[in-house]
């Protein structure tokens, strides 16, 4: 034991329940057997206690790999990051398109290849960026610890300790492995990460200790029984760390649309096929003009158009400026969706410490119970200006900061068993104030020994009771100037054997309330103001966890609930969820459960969280939340972290996250209008075998004018318009219509080209191959580019109000993009145009004008049908 210490405890055997782990020679063999190693021996723990393991020791145990080498679990792998972005149906269409265009050496026609390829690097990057944040942070936590070898104490790093080790535990050390204490002196853990007790555990010689928990009084040594992922935490967090895809809305959709095009892709590019080979004038004709390679660009162009893989592009680069964003507000986002989540959720579950208190007791009030003060405030001032004092203790530090002018002459250490402490200033017969011994401890432990009446007694345990039942811990204060009868010279008022003094009598009843965080108050009440519901969720007792609801000013939380009287059943739990919002006594699998009962309901969940315990839930919540002082398992498994710890950051991320739905909706719109048109326009052109008046490069800049560069610019501005849910079935009631109305415009130029053309065979010939026919290839496709744009643009026009100055500059930048495409010689060139007779062109833009028209109306229709809706999920700003 450390000499240096003034404080003296009792050898008590009894103990505190707490969390155990098996430490049994059998536990110890079928550990052992699963790595496939055999056992190096097991020593006796006395002569543990007396010299530690010795060097010969230690090599055996690290070349069998019984080193304390953590899980790489502080952050998700890259491997899990390129799953999540590679392996989509949209890049698997993409990657097949763009392989036959590379087959055909065609690259100026790969210019749809990019979205996808930019989709995937930025989300990667974006991740692994937070990856690799985390894994600093994990990196900067890891501490040395304090082992007996060779029968001194030696300070090695977390990792190079092994099966065996004693290691040497002092108020403020992590515990770093599972083991059993061999020696205690007043050793009290906090298991609050583990298990979600609050209050420490005093760890006896014989009990187990668990990795992550931490000492916050007293010392000892341990060994290790359980090193690296065999560990009690290891195995929680594996349970934590299986792999679930976040439940985003955005992404959901987008993979319904996915699929709904790759199932209509086989039919739909038989038919295409079909279309454009009968166009060329049928198999025999392709095989022998060898123009196969222009059936296959004509199939290839409108099933890239199909592909809305701009929205995908534009919503990744969304949640990546709204991570980059968030960063700056020490926010680290770990999965992309995560903004959109919070924008989603309407129950967030509160884990009470750490996240509405900040862990730490601070001081509330004290009453004298005596007539005479005989300087119970000059002791209170010396408790707290101990610096080895408690969180408890260290509470009065501030409130009392006089201390006596008298020596200490004895003293005991508080120990979690005994439920009490004691000082001694001056001697027995020292009449200066605070003279005497004082015993500051738990009502329970200190009213029996006083001496006054029972019915006095009594009075304090009510007084006592009642102050309890609201939450705040209450001591008793007693002071005595008579000595225990066991003192002797060297202890002389408490003796050796530890016994308390004759005479006790009540000085002061001393309340302490968790001090809650600053920004509690203004952020719950942010929640509630947005129809947020609010669930606090804790290891506590419920009267505590009801007081801290109280402190912040949450108004009618409701009686706290005991999570050991929850039923078994998801059904009847959820029952439970909907009628209380404050439960104590919650183990970390019940946490989990609670989770599920409310997604049982329908809710979309958020789950703050710091501790090992809350793991579980934090995963299996829609959006899990850790703070950046939490363990490295939660923050792994979490898909956000707040760096600062500060809950008031979530506001900024509610208000991102609008945002991004808001504006994601808003270009649903706009993409979904452009999948639908390019289905039917190949559908139809393909049924009507004439040749698709476009190639992959023409359509690529017709997206880029009237979807691509004005959806970037659209996606970032502010939207704060509330989540309504749906987005997906709103947007295509107004894609759909539109769709067929660009097709309609597109279908009338090429007719009426036709017509003017007098040639409606299934191919026109292209201008080497012809000069003087009426009306080439080229300029149909010309055509075909004007209608399709200047339709588009007015799409884009309706989808962008309510107009401000910043769109309409915007709008004005495109169209004047639009007639340099159709007028440098270069972009002509590249575009393989040729401006159409003068009667093209003004049918072509006529038809575009009745085309704008038939948008105008569709929007209007949509619009007023939103409006009349009970939420109206109509864009804003």
């Amino acid at each position: 034991m450390s000499e240096s210490t003034p404080l003296r405890n009792s050898a008590a055997s009894s103990h505190s329940e707490s969390s155990q782990v098996d430490v049994s020679v059998e536990h110890r063999h079928t550990l052992l057997t699963a790595r496939g190693v055999a056992d190096p021996g097991i020593i006796d723990d006395d002569v543990l206690l007396q010299s530690g393991l010795t060097d010969t020791q230690v090599r055996t145990r690290t070349s069998s790999g019984l080193t304390n080498i953590q899980p790489d679990d502080s952050s998700r792998s890259l491997a899990a990051i390129l799953r999540t972005h590679v392996l989509t149906l949209f890049n698997l269409v993409i990657f097949l398109c763009a392989l036959g265009i590379i087959l055909m050496g065609r690259w100026l026609d790969l210019l749809f290849a990019i979205a996808g390829v930019s989709n995937v690097i930025i989300g990667v990057v974006q991740e692994y960026s937070a990856k690799r944040k985390l894994d600093r942070i994990a990196l900067l936590h890891q501490d040395g610890i304090i082992v007996h070898r060779n029968g001194e104490h030696t300070k090695i790093q977390l990792d190079e300790a092994v099966l065996d080790d004693v290691v040497f535990l002092r108020a403020g050390d992590q515990v770093p492995a599972d083991g059993v204490v061999l020696a205690s002196e007043s050793l009290d853990v906090d298991e609050s990460l583990i298990t979600g007790e609050a209050d420490p555990v005093y760890k006896p010689t014989g009990t187990a200790v668990l990795s992550g928990t931490s000492v916050v009084a007293g010392n000892g040594y341990f060994r290790i029984t359980g090193v690296g992922a065999d560990s009690h935490a290891a195995k929680l967090t594996r349970r934590a760390r299986k792999f679930t895809k976040i439940n985003s809305e955005l992404r959901t959709a987008l993979d319904k649309v996915a699929s709904w095009i790759t199932i209509a892709l086989i039919p739909l590019i038989a038919v295409v096929a079909w279309g454009q080979i009968k166009a060329l004038g049928g198999w025999d004709q392709v095989i022998a003009d060898g123009t196969m390679n222009w059936a296959l660009i004509a199939t290839i162009s409108g099933i890239t158009t199909m592909i809305p893989q701009g929205l995908a592009l534009m919503t990744t680069i969304s949640f990546a400026v709204a991570a980059l964003t968030l960063s700056g507000k020490k926010v680290l986002i770990q999965e992309q969706p995560a903004v959109e989540i919070l924008a989603r959720v309407d129950t967030v579950c509160l884990d009470k410490t750490g996240t509405l208190t900040e862990g730490i007791m601070q001081f509330s009030e004290a009453k004298q119970l005596s007539e005479i003060d005989h300087g119970w405030h000059l002791v209170l001032g010396h408790i707290g200006a101990d610096p080895n004092a408690n969180i408890t203790a260290a509470a009065l530090r501030e409130p009392f900061p006089n201390v006596p002018n008298l020596p200490q002459t004895d003293a005991i250490a508080f120990a979690s068993e005994r439920r009490w402490s004691a000082f001694a200033f001056g001697q027995p017969e020292t009449t200066a104030p605070a003279a005497g011994a004082w015993i500051l401890g738990a009502p329970e432990s200190i009213i029996p020994a006083l001496n006054v009446d029972e019915t006095t007694k009594d009075q304090y345990h009510q007084r006592a009771k009642e102050l309890s039942s609201t939450g705040k811990r209450t001591m008793i204060l007693a002071h005595s100037t008579t000595p225990s009868r066991a003192a002797t010279p060297e202890h002389p008022w408490f003796g050796d054997e530890i016994e308390l003094p004759s005479n006790l009598s009540p000085a002061a009843i001393l309340t302490f309330e968790e001090k809650v965080r600053d920004d509690a108050r203004e952020t719950l009440e942010y929640f509630q103001e947005q129809g947020v519901e609010l669930k606090v969720i804790s290891g506590d007792s419920p009267h505590t966890v009801s007081a801290v609801a109280r402190q912040i000013g949450w108004e009618h939380p409701g009686p706290g609930y005991d999570a050991r009287q929850l039923p078994d059943t998801i059904e009847e739990m959820a029952k439970v969820m909907d009628q209380y919002s404050v439960f104590g006594r919650v183990s970390p699998d019940q946490k989990e459960q609670m989770v599920k009962a409310l997604q049982y309901r329908n809710r979309v969940v958020a789950m703050t969280g710091d501790g090992v315990n809350d793991a579980l839930a934090v995963k299996t919540a829609d959006l899990g939340i850790a703070m950046g002082d939490a363990a490295a398992a939660t923050k792994a498994v979490s898909r956000m972290v707040l760096l600062d710890s500060k809950f008031s950051r979530l506001p900024h991320v509610l208000a991102e996250g609008r945002k991004v739905i808001a504006n994601m909706e808003r270009l649903a719109h706009l993409f979904l209008a452009k999948t639908s048109y390019a289905f039917l326009f190949v559908l139809f052109f393909s049924l009507l075998a004439w040749q698709y008046p476009a190639l992959p490069r023409q359509m690529s800049t017709a997206d880029f004018l009237f979807i691509g560069i004005a959806s970037f610019i659209l996606a970032l501005m502010p939207n704060p318009r509330r989540y309504v849910p749906g987005f997906l079935s709103r947007a295509l009631k107004f894609a759909i219509p539109s769709g067929i109305v660009l097709v309609a415009a597109l279908w009338g130029i090429n007719w009426y080209a036709r017509v003017w053309a007098g040639d409606f065979s299934g191919v026109l010939p292209f201008a080497e191959e012809d000069p003087t026919a009426p009306l080439v290839m080229e300029q149909l496709q010309t055509a075909t580019f004007i209608t399709l744009t200047l339709t588009g643009l007015w799409l884009l026009n309706v989808i962008s109000r309510p107009l401000n100055w910043q769109k309409i500059a915007m709008l004005i930048v495109l169209y004047v993009v639009f007639i340099l495409v159709l007028t440098v010689p270069v972009l002509l060139w590249y575009h393989q145009f040729i401006l159409p007779p003068t009667p093209i062109i003004i049918a072509a833009v006529a038809i575009a004008a009745l085309g704008s028209i038939g948008i105008e109306i569709i929007h209007r229709i949509h619009d007023a049908r939103m409006g009349m809706a009970p939420v109206d999920p109509r864009p804003q700003g």
